[in-house]
């Protein structure tokens, strides 16, 4: 899910990604890049800060800012270069001796700064899904009733069509992209996977919460599995597995609530 950021002829674009790899090609200048799930890759210019909490970063260009990143290794190349700090979680960045102009620290996640950054990544999330699923539930009602009997009645169908969903939606944008004439669609499909994630994600929410409580309002089912759905997030590993989870189950019940729905 990719959080957009505004952007002017003077400014370099933010690039905030919640799930998703950022490139920055040769050439290229971009503002702050904050990524919470994926790789980063920086042959060009970042002209700001530079945050992944979960991926691997490999620096080829130029920070202007800072460059925190937490779980995975960030791999420098020859070019290479911060002009402020390097601060790292758990593993020690490659080849960054002598292309850091301002210092390189260990960021314990047990350090207040550490917790609250973690912290501001995944209230960000939450919020974010929170208003996408109840601007969903506002403009879709019955659709949304529908996605939770799929996944209430149909736990089993709803799991396989969702992993098959969730493996080959990415993969046939990728091929029609290698197509002339399958160019654009694949561009808008990749486009929209991200988009796409997100809604699962909340419709796994709905479901967990209309399922607990069956005769309730919508947006307070939906907000009691947000709740639980996103404290299970805090789990190290587990977490992610969950998350994960959790989209692949909202995709299969969306995809089978839609396929009921033309049957019907």
């Amino acid at each position: 899910m990719v959080i957009p950021a505004s952007a002017s002829a003077a400014a370099a674009e933010e690039r905030i990604v919640v799930k998703g790899s950022v490139v920055v090609e040769r050439g290229e200048t971009a503002g702050d890049v904050v990524v919470v799930d994926g790789d980063v890759l920086v042959r060009g210019k970042v002209d700001g800060n530079l945050i992944v909490v979960n991926g691997e970063l490999t620096l080829r260009g130029t920070v202007t800012g800072d460059v925190i990143t937490l779980s995975d290794r960030a791999v420098f190349g020859e070019r290479g270069r911060v002009e402020g700090d390097l601060r790292y979680g758990d593993k020690k960045p490659q080849g960054a001796e002598g292309k850091v102009d301002g210092e390189i620290d260990k960021l314990g996640l047990s350090t207040t700064g550490g917790i609250g950054l973690v912290l501001a990544v995944w209230l960000a999330f939450s919020v974010s899904a929170l208003l996408l699923g109840v601007l969903l539930l506002l403009l879709a009602p019955r659709a949304a009733d529908a996605v939770a009997r799929a996944g209430r009645g149909r736990p089993l169908a709803s799991l396989l069509v969702g992993l098959l969903v969730f493996i080959l939606l990415p993969l046939l944008g990728l091929v029609l992209l290698v197509t002339v004439i399958g160019l654009p669609l694949g561009i808008g499909l990749l486009l929209a996977v991200l988009p796409l994630y997100g809604i699962a994600y909340v419709s796994s929410a709905w479901i967990l919460g209309r399922r607990i409580l069956k005769q309730k309002p919508r947006i307070l089912a939906f907000l009691v599995g947000l709740i639980i759905l996103r404290l299970l997030a805090l789990i190290p590993i587990a977490g992610g597995i969950v998350s994960v989870l959790a989209v692949v189950y909202g995709l299969g019940a969306l995809f089978v609530a839609m396929r009921s729905a033309r049957s019907a």
